[in-house]
């Protein structure tokens, strides 16, 4: 008897025809052969490298929070002798509500609190005995209010010595020509908020919270002093990143630093340029970001940061995005946004809201808005010309 059948493995692709003895099957091999796949590597944009993530506020200090001082550059000396190359940082913008950095009054602002008072002493800014803050604690937790009252006082006495050091002079006026374009917004903001004792600028007068010519020339004026403290320590801060900066990357350590996607209602940005956010006519938000309810939390999170005018901004040709872009990588190798999903689509929550809850998914601006990043910011990062394909 014959026996027809077909067999699909690799080394049988054909139909054969076998005879069978007494029920079995006898069937000859044909000889088998060895092949040795070899696993070949899609090329790496970037170097593979490991690194350490801390906020600068972490470092330990004498002044009860870590700062740009002598801990960060002991920390920059630690990672480069453990062989690490990234240093991630977190926003170093002001903090908002709770200490957050997340909550920013500024998308461009430094966060003072991170100053050095020993570097203030050595430019005979501030005398020995005033750098001096008592029962610092040894814990493992910042007292930020004790500190930042602390470093206040030292810095109104650093700025009155400033303003008489001449030789100065030329570089301060130099960077506040170079940082106009955020730098006076955000000092006049700041005197809006000392003359309204802290009160959001959607609770000022309505010339001032309107940006009425005369208002803020009136404001400018009376609190020309305060404008120029402001400006003082954002100078400052630059002038010490800086230094920390150029340290690391002499070192071999890249910073890479923190973009948040949102910023604070009560900013200057939002103040200063209330068309490219989505807020009513008397400046409160329309729509807020959050996210929907998930495992974690039933009623979803309410962020309460207004969204974005796309439409206004796209018009815009993204001006405040390339600045924004610009301006951090002047001081970090690499930035990582968070969160990077919300150009893609964003939850959308009306501003009157109490939960997420009642939210919706929008779309974000998309691949063109990373396009046109790319573009404008092509010449200015060597992280820019090679973006993943489709930024997936």
């Amino acid at each position: 008897m014959t026996l027809q059948t077909e067999l699909s493995a690799r080394s049988f692709i054909k139909k054969n025809t076998y005879e069978t003895a007494t029920g079995k099957l006898s069937v000859k091999m044909p000889p088998l052969t060895g092949m040795l796949l070899e696993h070949c590597k899609k090329p790496r944009h970037y170097e593979r490298k490991a690194g350490i993530l801390l906020h600068p506020t972490s470092l330990p200090s004498k002044y009860g929070c870590g700062d740009f001082g002598k801990c960060a550059y002991d920390f920059v000396d630690f990672l480069a002798a453990a062989g690490q190359k990234i240093w991630q940082i977190l926003p170093l913008n002001p903090v908002g509500y709770g200490y957050s950095p997340y909550q920013s009054p500024s998308a461009f602002a430094g966060n003072t609190v991170l100053i050095d008072i020993d570097d203030l002493v050595d430019k005979k800014w501030l005398m020995p005995a005033e750098a001096r803050i008592a029962d610092v604690s040894a814990g493992s937790f910042v007292d930020f209010e004790r500190v930042e009252n602390f470093k206040t006082k030292a810095f109104q006495k650093a700025y009155r010595r400033f303003q008489q050091d001449d030789a100065v002079q030329p570089a301060f006026a130099a960077f506040c020509k170079k940082e106009s374009y955020w730098l006076e917004d955000y000092a006049l903001f700041q005197a809006g908020k000392r003359e309204n004792r802290g009160k959001p600028w959607t609770a000022w007068s309505a010339p001032l919270k309107k940006r009425k010519g005369a208002a803020l020339k009136d404001l400018s004026h009376r609190y020309a002093e305060h404008i120029g403290y402001v400006k003082f320590l954002q100078f400052v801060f630059a002038k010490q990143w800086q230094r920390l900066h150029g340290y690391a990357r002499s070192k071999g350590v890249e910073i890479l630093g923190d973009m948040p996607i949102f910023i604070s209602h009560d900013s200057s940005d939002v103040w200063a340029h209330r068309e490219l956010f989505d807020l009513e006519e008397d400046g409160t938000a329309k729509t807020v970001a959050g996210v929907p309810p998930d495992y974690f939390s039933a009623t979803g999170q309410l962020w309460g940061n207004p969204h974005y005018n796309w439409q206004a901004m796209e018009k815009d040709g993204w001006d405040w995005w390339i600045r924004r872009f610009r301006k951090l990588y002047e001081n970090v190798d690499i930035i990582r946004i968070d969160h990077f999903r919300g150009f893609e689509s964003y939850w959308e929550v009306d501003g009157k809201a109490e939960t997420a809850i009642n939210g919706k998914w929008k779309k974000g601006p998309g691949k063109k808005f990373f396009d046109a990043m790319k573009d404008a910011l092509g010449k200015t990062s060597h992280h820019c010309r090679r973006p993943r394909r489709h930024y997936g």
